[in-house]
């Protein structure tokens, strides 16, 4: 079955780095991937599959029929939407799109995707259950997997697996991780409301701002102190808003933020935290507050047996010196999560890196680049993987 799926994955490879450089040219942001949609819908009809467009808004679904008796249907995710960054890599199939890019690398999430379905639709015969392919839109916004969902993507799933290119490790390697593989992702905004007042007589006013200050440094400081070490939390504000004139003390100032952690304990006991400690702060000075803490997606937790077989396919494929066990999670986010909540699954990391290059740009860098050999690991890893899955009991 490997040398099977390896020589169909090595006859398709043209046609594969043609796919991805057509996505790569014509990339669409999230919740608006209709050409996306209609490309890869017509890709998967034409390799036999049942195609369903529409679902999650402008998601895909197409399910292969093996021919055995296994009723256990095994999900493939992959997500299509881009990003709202110029691209700068001067590539001839850079952007061509002005402002949008693929610089996560969806464009080649989407290809192994279509790719194992194609190398699979070619060993239908032998595959024991169905597979069924989520092109979803929309995870840049941590929307497009809710929407999947809603609209049954998942029914009778009894597992998914997925995939995320990894630019830090080399190309035509697969990264694994067991367990925490992503972190949640929460926003949170608070509002702090003072009293206003000239900007000579402070003593007068309740500075807002000034309060603001002391609630961010007070909630760094804490999680130093009051929050476990072994179980990291992250939390970041990106906006503070307040004020109307250099010489006016303000009243009120907004405060917005992202709040990231890894453990589900550790994240359903943050909300009474922040609270409690703006809580202190603001009354020691005498100012009203509001937190709005806003629950997103949850962590990615890789399912053990999973993870095993991901391993073990993508180590008789490729060898254990092009197969690495991941020693830290990402505290990004990946709403691949969500779908973990109707069935066990795994993601795994493909490496894109170039081996050349003492250092590749990051995901969401506007020099983004992938190593597309890397595409046919991915393919033949996911294909494999998806054949031996049925051998779990």
């Amino acid at each position: 079955m490997l040398t099977n799926i390896k020589d169909l994955a090595t006859k398709l490879a043209p046609r594969l780095i043609e796919i991805r450089r057509h996505l790569h040219s014509h990339p669409e942001l999230s919740g608006a991937e209709y050409q996306t949609a209609a490309f890869v819908a017509g890709v998967l009809s034409s390799s036999g599959l049942h195609v369903q467009e529409g679902v999650g808004k402008t998601g895909v679904v197409g399910e292969l029929n093996g021919t055995g008796s296994d009723n256990r249907i095994l999900a493939i995710r992959t997500d299509m939407d881009a990003l709202p960054i110029q691209e700068r890599t001067g590539l001839d199939f850079a952007s061509r799109t002005s402002g949008v890019m693929h610089a996560c690398g969806h464009d080649v999430h989407t290809t192994v995707g279509l790719g194992t379905a194609m190398v699979l639709s070619q060993l239908a015969e032998e595959l024991p259950g169905k597979v069924r392919f989520l092109f979803q839109p929309a995870e840049e916004i941590a929307q497009g997997a809710s929407w999947m969902v809603k609209d049954g993507a998942m029914s009778d799933v009894s597992a998914i697996l997925g995939l995320h290119v990894f630019p830090s490790i080399p190309g035509g390697s697969i990264g694994l991780r067991y367990g925490a593989l992503t972190a949640a992702a929460d926003d949170l905004e608070i509002t702090i409301v003072g009293e206003s007042g000239h900007g000579a007589r402070p003593h007068e006013a309740t500075d807002a701002i000034w309060i603001a200050s002391q609630v961010i440094t007070t909630l760094q400081q804490a999680i130093s102190r009051t929050q476990n070490p072994l179980r990291p939390v992250v939390l970041s504000i990106g906006q503070i808003n307040g004020g109307r004139a250099p010489n006016i003390i303000a009243d009120k100032v907004e405060l917005k933020g992202t709040v990231r952690s890894l453990h589900p304990e550790t994240r359903a006991n943050l909300p009474t935290w922040i609270e409690t400690i703006v809580a202190n702060v603001c009354n020691s000075y005498g100012a009203k507050f509001e937190v709005n803490y806003r629950q997103g997606v949850p962590s990615v937790q890789n399912d053990y047996m999973l993870t095993q077989l991901l391993q073990s396919s993508a180590e008789e494929a490729w060898g254990c010196e092009r197969v690495q066990v991941l020693p830290e999670p990402s505290l990004g986010a990946e709403d691949f999560s969500v779908y973990l909540d109707y069935a066990p699954g795994s993601m795994f990391r493909l490496g894109v890196g170039f081996k050349e290059r003492t250092a590749n740009y990051p995901l969401h860098h506007p020099l983004f680049e992938v190593d597309e050999s890397a595409i046919i690991t991915g393919v033949v890893t996911m294909a494999y993987t998806a054949c031996k899955f049925w051998n779990l009991t």
